[in-house]
């Protein structure tokens, strides 16, 4: 890399960390409650507020994930089928990452907590920029991707957990982030790359919200609960993104919602 590319990477960065977190949006109406929820202080680039029941979460062993929904006019902005495909996405990830805490069940049962899951933001990532992004990438190497300001994406997410017996809610979290400028979050040519890549930090911050502070992951079940939904790793994903600079979702393998 020249001195050159390292000024201009510096500087992309600089701009990228004065903006690193998401500004939190409004309540969407979606959970049934939001009181008693405080902010995550570890949380460096989404921002989040979540709450737990310490020991109504302890007692939930067993849990059914209900589909994912769109809460409002969240992503009026794109097409149906790129809706369906990040809600399908968020359903994938957030099974994922409950499967390492919780035992998931195919169909609602009376003893099985529910989980809610609302999106209420999907930002359109630029797809003319992304592909300026990648060929800027193939000049200024590196494990960090740079993105052209205003362009990115986003996602904006909640979601709660609720009593098998009550129906009250146990925890709950409220999640949105920004694809940053300079990172880890690759371009795409898709609509909702940008969403769909954050589906999967939001799943992890939902296993957090909901998972007892001293419940260690687990072994994934075999058969896999969430099998599904597609498979939890795909090679030709990341060959794809090592080849291009890209993120190229129809890769990952994953079974997407039918839109109708």
């Amino acid at each position: 890399m020249t001195a050159q590319h390292r000024i201009a990477l510096g500087g992309l960065a600089l701009m990228a960390l004065g903006g690193c977190q998401t500004t939190p949006g409004a309540d969407a109406g979606f959970l049934s409650r939001y009181d008693e929820m405080t902010p995550r202080r570890n949380s460096l680039r989404a921002a989040v507020r979540e709450r737990r029941d310490e020991v109504g979460a302890a007692r939930i062993e067993r849990v059914f994930i209900e589909p994912a929904v769109v809460v409002g006019d969240a992503g009026a902005t794109v097409a149906e089928e790129d809706r369906a495909a990040v809600l399908s996405e968020v359903d994938r990830q957030v099974c994922y990452e409950l499967s390492e805490r919780f035992t998931i069940l195919p169909a609602p049962h009376h003893e099985a907590a529910r989980v809610r899951i609302g999106v209420a933001r999907i930002t359109p990532t630029g797809q003319v920029s992304s592909a300026v992004s990648a060929a800027a990438a193939y000049f200024i190497p590196g494990p960090l991707d740079v993105r052209v300001p205003g362009t990115t994406g986003g996602l904006a997410a909640e979601a709660e957990l609720l009593d098998p017996a009550t129906g009250d809610q146990i925890a709950s979290i409220v999640w949105a982030r920004d694809a940053t400028v300079v990172g880890t979050d690759a371009p795409s040519l898709s609509r909702v790359g940008d969403a769909l890549q954050l589906a999967e930090p939001f799943g992890d911050a939902v296993g957090d919200a909901f998972s007892p502070a001293d419940r260690k992951p687990r072994p994934i079940a075999k058969p896999d609960p969430c099998a599904a939904f597609g498979p939890r790793f795909s090679p030709a994903e990341m060959a794809a993104g090592l080849v291009t600079g890209l993120y190229v979702p129809e890769l990952s393998g994953a079974t997407r919602r039918d839109p109708r």
